[in-house]
């Protein structure tokens, strides 16, 4: 999902020293929160070094894993404290990573192949070639759903847990990038022609594709609704699963890219405010806009706090 960032803005090297929440939107200090140590407003930025220009996020139960798109590998860190706990190399330029439930699945655009890493010690279980260009993937819960995006085609391929085995493929429109699952279906962002593709999961039947803002990137379901991060036009497009519909438009922070929803909100990474934004999921109301120390990229929560990978700075915030 991150290989079209070179069509964005020359990155701007820039530090904030903490986290900072607008005075328009604080929200109140709840001390039984702060007793347990959870996020409350003037909660500061931890930082943890990654490789280089870290994409993708993923929590596995335990610990998180990032992917490093320019050294090629993933960086597995524990999530109470950041322990680095390994670093494991895959194929070239990495961009997305899915969790099946006890393997990490890893997208290489630079070698058309997607890696799967056993999470308990990050050893290599396959290495599996697809058509050009991979980018967003997915787990169905049976499956490990795949874009490509390249001159071989536009279209989703559906993996075989056990051994990379390609089960089916989805011709789609053009410029698939990121995934994300409601539980009887796949979607993906087409980003070059500003909609969403809907797939079944059952039979890969495509039922529909829906207008969205400029040039949607990131994607996430919160359990009644799909968002969907519109780099281009600084939107969030929220979409009913059932048939497309548009429930609501919100307005974000320049370049918003990666999402996380925290079971009642979403998090919103904005690459070129360098910020990151929460948003109550049944109204979009915002509740919190965040300093960051650069540019972000893609996002992942614990269980208890919110994960963003810097990709300028080579480090990964927890919030």
């Amino acid at each position: 999902q991150l290989l079209l960032l070179a069509w964005r803005k020359t990155i701007l090297f820039q530090r904030f020293p903490r986290a900072q929440e607008t005075p328009s939107t604080r929200t109140p200090v709840n001390p039984n929160d702060v007793a347990i140590l959870k996020w409350y407003p003037a909660n500061t930025v931890t930082q943890f070094k990654t490789g280089k220009f870290p994409a993708g996020v993923a929590f596995d139960g335990q610990n998180i894993w990032v992917v490093n798109n320019l050294s090629n590998d993933v960086t597995k860190l524990r999530a109470n404290d950041g322990g680095n706990l390994g670093t494991f190399p895959v194929g070239k330029q990495p961009g997305s990573i899915a969790f099946d439930g006890a393997n990490m699945w890893i997208t290489n655009s630079g070698s058309a192949t997607v890696t799967k890493l056993g999470v308990s010690d990050g050893s290599l279980q396959g290495t599996f070639s697809v058509p050009a260009s991979p980018t967003g993937i997915v787990f169905d819960g049976k499956s490990i759903w795949v874009a490509i995006n390249g001159n071989s085609g536009n279209e989703l391929v559906r993996l075989q847990v056990a051994d990379g085995t390609i089960l089916s493929t989805v011709p789609l429109i053009n410029g698939p990038l990121c995934l994300a699952t409601d539980g009887t279906n796949i979607w993906v962002t087409l980003a070059t022609i500003n909609m969403v593709a809907k797939v079944q999961i059952s039979d890969g039947m495509v039922l529909g594709n829906f207008p969205v803002g400029e040039h949607p990137q990131g994607i996430a379901f919160d359990g009644t609704d799909m968002w969907i991060a519109n780099v281009g036009s600084a939107t969030i497009s929220v979409l009913q699963v059932s048939d497309g519909s548009l429930v609501r438009t919100i307005t974000t922070g320049q370049g918003p890219l990666g999402m996380a929803f925290d079971g009642a909100n979403m998090w919103v990474a904005n690459y070129d405010a360098m910020t990151a934004q929460e948003f109550r999921a049944i109204d979009g109301t915002l509740l919190g806009t965040f300093r960051l120390p650069s540019q972000p990229s893609d996002a992942a929560f614990d269980g208890a706090n919110i994960w963003i990978a810097i990709q300028s700075t080579n480090v990964i915030v927890k919030l």
